[in-house]
């Protein structure tokens, strides 16, 4: 695995790297196989990037949108018009505001009573699209992630049940301490991509930030951890409000094995 970690100024800095970081992957994947496919994450940190996409206009003329597959890496168990909802926000921050068609956006339901109809669901149409057979898993080109302030990604929280998966492609996972299910890709088909890329702001990540890339490996405690793509890059963008407390000489480690 390659690990790489830039720290910069504020948010806008991260916001213009993460666009840059996600052009350059949408024209890398056209360009050698015809599409690009991309993983969003949900919380409010992706929603200034979103903006620069849409709203930049040279930025906006470097994506072949029309060659862009999105999915999205979770969901909270709520109707797609939801407050809550991972899909309003890239809806209407993204989705809405580009020339793409309603089939190359997927989304996940969060609004079946049943959350594991909704994580079944989703799991047969990532089968389907990437033509996976039994025992295989979809390599997205980008995924896109966040970390809580408990150094949770995607909805792998820690103490969950999810974070044990290693078999289906997307999971129902009960999230106690909300007191709610939420639906997930599991940590291999997120370690399966090309390029994942975290993006952190703001003081209350300094903290686990510096726990997850420079403490033990615990993962059960830290899910961030988990994510450790074998075969290809893992980058976290994160701005001096999120970073201050990270080793600025330990900033480029060596490749690290794979484990789990």
């Amino acid at each position: 695995m390659e690990r790489k970690v830039q720290i910069v100024s504020d948010a806008a800095a991260l916001s213009h790297a993460a666009a840059e970081v996600f052009t350059a992957a949408a024209r890398q994947a056209v360009g050698e196989k015809g599409n690009f496919t991309v993983a969003l994450s949900g919380g409010s940190t992706p929603k200034a990037l979103y903006g620069l996409l849409t709203g930049d206009a040279e930025l906006r003329s470097r994506v072949p949108w029309q060659q862009t597959y999105f999915f999205f890496g979770d969901e909270r168990h709520v109707a797609p018009d939801h407050a809550d909802s991972n899909y309003r926000t890239a809806h209407q921050t993204l989705l809405s505001k580009i020339p793409i068609a309603a089939g190359q956006v997927f989304r996940m339901k969060g609004e079946y009573p049943d959350a594991v109809k909704g994580a079944a669901e989703y799991e047969d149409a990532l089968r389907e699209y990437f033509h996976l057979p039994a025992g295989r898993f979809p390599r997205f080109d980008l995924v896109m992630l966040g970390m809580g302030p408990d150094g949770h990604t995607a909805s792998l929280f820690p103490g969950t049940k999810a974070l044990e998966e290693r078999n289906r492609l997307v999971t129902s996972n009960w999230v106690g301490k909300f007191y709610t299910h939420r639906i997930t890709m599991t940590a291999p088909v997120l370690n399966n991509a090309a390029c994942v890329m975290f993006m952190a702001h703001g003081p209350d990540k300094a903290q686990p930030l510096k726990a997850v890339l420079e403490g033990p490996y615990e993962p059960a405690q830290l899910p961030a951890q988990l994510i450790r793509p074998p075969n290809g890059t893992l980058l976290w963008l994160v701005d001096e409000s999120a970073g201050g407390l990270l080793d600025r000489g330990a900033l480029r480690p060596p490749k690290i094995a794979a484990t789990g």
